[in-house]
C-alpha cells in the first residue's frame, strides 16, 4: 500500500462488469503516484468481482471490499471513503470516464488546498462514441468561491453535481459532515456538499475531464420517484440558499406540470403505478383528474408526439439530444421508428 496519499478516488459499484474496466483502465493508465482507488462493491452478482480483482492483483494502490448485500448506494459510497487515506476523495461512478491527463490536473490543483473542486464533464452516448453535450457547467474558464459566495456556487454547480464524478472534496470534510440524512436519496454527496457552508475556497474547472455515459444510471427504473420527488426534495431542504436561488436549480413541485407527466408517460416512467403511489394525495381534484387521464394515456402515442418534436426542433433545445435518448430507450419507441425514417427524409 502506499504511503502519502494524496487523492482517493471512490467508486460504489454494483453489477457493472460491462463498463467498469474501462473507468478502471482511464485511471490506471495515467500518474498514479499519489493516487489510490478504493472500491466497495455492494453484493454484485454478474462478473464485477473477478474483474477487479484480476486489477487489485495487479495494482497495489486498488483496494476492493465486497459486502455481503448491498446496502444502498448512498451507503457503499459512503462506506468507500470510510476506507480511503487520501487527503482528498475524488467521488466517481463505475461506468464514466477520466480524461486523460485529468488525474494530473486535478493534482496540480489540489496542492493549492482547496476545500471542494467541482470537475465539469462531457455527456457521451452508452458506448462512448458520441458527444451528447460538451459541457455540463457553462463556464470558459475556471471560477474559485469562497464562503460570500456559496449561493453563487450553489447556483452554477447543483444541478451538475447530481452526477457523482464531478465532486472532489477534502476528507476531513466528508467525515465530519452529516451523511445518515441522505441516506436513500441516491445524492448523498449532494447532501453532504451543500448543508453547510465551507471556510475554504472551491473551484469550479471549466474543462470537462470526464465523460459521462448517458442513460446508465442504476436509479433510470425509479426515475419519475428520484427526479421529480427526491431531487426536489433534497434541494429545497438546504437551509442554507434563498427560495430564489433553489428555484434556479429545479421546480419547487415538478410533479404538479403536466407537461412533464406526459413527457414521463411518454419515456415509460409515468403509469397508474407512480399515480397512484406518488400522486393521488398529493394533488387538487382537478390536477388529480388529469395526472390520472395522462397515466393511462397510450404511451406509444405520446413517445411518437414528442419524439418527433424534439427531432425535428432539436437546434432549438440545448438537451433534445438527451431527451431523445431518454424517448428512444422508453419501451413505447420501437412501435414508431418508422416516423423517425420519415422525418429524416424530409429533411
Amino acid at each position: 500500500m502506499l504511503d502519502n496519499i494524496k487523492l482517493s478516488i471512490c467508486i460504489a459499484t454494483y453489477n457493472r462488469a460491462d463498463f467498469i474496466q474501462e473507468t478502471l483502465d482511464s485511471i490506471l493508465l495515467q500518474n498514479m503516484s499519489e493516487i489510490e482507488i478504493v472500491i466497495v462493491d455492494g453484493g454484485s452478482t454478474d462478473g464485477t468481482e473477478e474483474l477487479v480483482k484480476m486489477y487489485e492483483e495487479n495494482y497495489l494502490n486498488l483496494r476492493y471490499i465486497k459486502l455481503p448485500i448491498k446496502g444502498g448506494f448512498d451507503e457503499d459510497l459512503s462506506c468507500a471513503v470510510s476506507y480511503a487515506k487520501g487527503d482528498y476523495c475524488w467521488l466517481f461512478s463505475d461506468d464514466d470516464i477520466i480524461k486523460p491527463g485529468a488525474i494530473n490536473y486535478i493534482l496540480s490543483k489540489l496542492a493549492l488546498d482547496y476545500d471542494v473542486v467541482i470537475v465539469n464533464s462531457e455527456i457521451k452516448n452508452q458506448n462512448l462514441t458520441k458527444v451528447l453535450k460538451s459541457r455540463c457547467i457553462n463556464l470558459s474558464k475556471n471560477q474559485v468561491f469562497n464562503s460570500q459566495s456559496f449561493e453563487k456556487f450553489f447556483i452554477t454547480t447543483a444541478s451538475h453535481s447530481s452526477f457523482l464524478g464531478c465532486v472532489v472534496i477534502k476528507r476531513s470534510i466528508w467525515d465530519v459532515r452529516d451523511k445518515n440524512k441522505y441516506f436513500g436519496t441516491m445524492f448523498v454527496h449532494v447532501g453532504v456538499l451543500f448543508q453547510s457552508n465551507f471556510n475554504g475556497d472551491l473551484l469550479v474547472i471549466a474543462e470537462p475531464l470526464v465523460s459521462i455515459r448517458y442513460g446508465m444510471a442504476l436509479w433510470t427504473v425509479r426515475s419519475f420517484e428520484i427526479t421529480l420527488l427526491i431531487w426536489p426534495k433534497l434541494i429545497f431542504g438546504f437551509n442554507t440558499f434563498s427560495n430564489d436561488a433553489k428555484k434556479l436549480v429545479c421546480s419547487v413541485n415538478p410533479w404538479e406540470s403536466i407537461p412533464r407527466l406526459l413527457f414521463y408517460r411518454a419515456r415509460g416512467s409515468y403509469s397508474k403505478e407512480q399515480y397512484s403511489k406518488f400522486l393521488v394525495d398529493r394533488l387538487g381534484f382537478i390536477k388529480r383528474a388529469l395526472a390520472y387521464l395522462i397515466s393511462i394515456t397510450p404511451g406509444r402515442v405520446l413517445n411518437a408526439i414528442f419524439y418527433s418534436y424534439f427531432y425535428v426542433f432539436q437546434t432549438l433545445h440545448p438537451n433534445s439530444r438527451l431527451i431523445l435518448i431518454d424517448l428512444e430507450k422508453s419501451i413505447y419507441y420501437s412501435e414508431f421508428k418508422f416516423i423517425k425514417k420519415l422525418i429524416c427524409k424530409r429533411k
